[in-house]
């Protein structure tokens, strides 16, 4: 029996499917960073350049700290 063959068909497979992981694992970490509350700047980027393409876009350290600006504006909400 030719092992090249399955390794080269398990390679490629493995291959294929790599794009697809990569591509679950950024929406798991877009749920991960919603559910925690960490703001996501690609998603305000795509947001800006959708809605909004005139307007200029913050940096990434300062969309950071206008997104934390206002989540704690009025003081840290808890639940319990």
């Amino acid at each position: 029996m030719d092992t090249r063959i399955k390794t080269g068909a398990a390679q490629r497979g493995s291959v294929m499917a790599l794009p697809r992981l990569l591509d679950v694992a950024r929406a798991v970490r877009r749920a991960y960073l919603q559910v925690v509350g960490i703001p996501d700047y690609e998603r305000y980027l795509t947001h800006m350049a959708l809605h909004h393409p005139d307007e200029p876009v913050l940096s990434r350290r300062k969309f950071y700290a206008w997104a934390m600006d206002r989540k704690y504006r009025h003081g840290a909400q808890r639940c319990c």
